[in-house]
């Protein structure tokens, strides 16, 4: 039977980064305690919760310290161990379960998920050895990406190939590591993500269509609403909403699409938990991804989403943050979002600065002329 969860009670949260540290704060002002647990003492969420567990994500026995302390359950990324979430429901309420667990944190399971529910997917093989490969390579032709099958964020774990002219020891290094996944690169027009919350009830907050851009496999801009045809923004909510059901959806989804230059729709990927695309909703929006989400693992009731106004978010990497603060009081349209990671390093997500705007491809042109960025 779901249990309702009102203010006082206490919400576990495992994993404290950014995503952990926007979901505490959004748990914080609707009343609740929050606990953390994340390996690095003083990590970004735990600087606004109430209590820290300093532990490895896989330590049963310090989830099980937090189980028994909080009244829900939630988590920030999706690579926790789903038999370890089924063994702490026994000491609380985890209402998102495990089902999108098992099929997201896997590749293989995530394709066939797609496949077998007839939603548009890129042609792709499995490949265990340099042979399966080499197969691989004659069923799909270049251009190509080689992806790990478990693990890999931000473009880790990734090899993309564009001709035969490719190194095969960077292809045999990564087959070395498991089991992989070959996928065709599609000739992309665009890249968009639906981010949309649930309640137990199957009741969605779906957000407006996102479209990003990607620099070196990492999230650059996310604009919003996306630039995108009527059709299109169809056919992904209808798609949205379908996976939401059939995985049992409860708290905040990222579905992300490939859109070619024939406007052919792709899941690209499906991410169980808030998502850096979806960073904007915080000033957009009458609500946040990260509100939907606590509304959705309390189950409350799943409000209509507003867009307030066009919104563009910039994400600001280790090379990006210090510079980025040079500038502030230049700029009264930034909204400013500092993580708080004591250890800033090149390609590491440490903020996000995001523009309200009405005129979204003006905006987006002074962010890449902004010098900050040209790294």
């Amino acid at each position: 039977m779901n249990k309702v969860h009102l203010p006082g009670e206490t919400i576990g949260i495992i994993g404290g980064g950014q995503l952990g540290q926007m979901m505490a704060a959004s748990a914080k002002e609707k009343g609740f305690k929050v606990i953390i647990l994340d390996p690095t003492d003083n990590c970004p969420a735990a600087q606004v919760s109430d209590k820290q567990i300093v532990a490895e994500y896989d330590d049963l026995t310090s989830l099980i310290t937090l189980a028994k302390e909080c009244d829900v359950l939630t988590y920030e990324f999706e690579n926790v161990d789903a038999e370890t979430i089924n063994e702490i429901k026994k000491y609380t309420d985890v209402p998102q379960g495990s089902k999108a667990l098992l099929v997201t944190q896997n590749r293989i399971r995530e394709k066939e998920f797609i496949s077998e529910n007839h939603f548009p997917v890129v042609p792709h093989a499995i490949v265990n050895s340099v042979e399966d490969f080499v197969i691989a390579i004659s069923k799909l032709q270049y251009p190509i990406i080689l992806k790990t099958v478990e693990g890999g964020y931000d473009g880790k774990g990734q090899l993309r190939i564009d001709d035969e002219g490719y190194d095969k020891d960077e292809v045999e290094e990564l087959i070395s590591k498991g089991t992989c996944i070959l996928e065709s690169r599609i000739s992309l027009s665009k890249e968009v993500s639906v981010v949309i919350s649930s309640n137990s009830d199957h009741e969605h907050s779906v957000f407006p269509l996102i479209e990003n851009e990607h620099h070196n496999n990492i999230l650059h801009i996310s604009n919003c609403p996306a630039r995108v045809g009527t059709s299109i923004s169809v056919e992904t909510y209808e798609i949205a909403r379908s996976i939401a059901n059939k995985l049992d959806l409860v708290g905040t989804m990222c579905i992300e699409f490939f859109i070619d230059t024939e406007n052919k729709v792709y899941v690209n990927e499906i991410a169980p938990r808030p998502h850096n695309s979806g960073h904007l909703t915080i000033e957009a929006c009458n609500i946040s991804q990260f509100d939907a989400h606590i509304l959705g693992v309390c189950d409350w009731k799943m409000p209509e989403v507003k867009l307030f106004e066009p919104a563009i978010m910039v994400n600001l990497l280790g090379q990006h943050l210090e510079p980025a603060k040079n500038q502030i009081t230049d700029h009264e349209d930034w909204n400013f979002h500092d993580y708080g990671k004591s250890d800033s390093k090149y390609n590491r997500k440490m903020g996000h600065i995001t523009i309200l705007t009405e005129d979204v491809d003006s905006s987006i042109q002074q962010i890449k002329e902004n010098p900050i960025w040209n790294d």
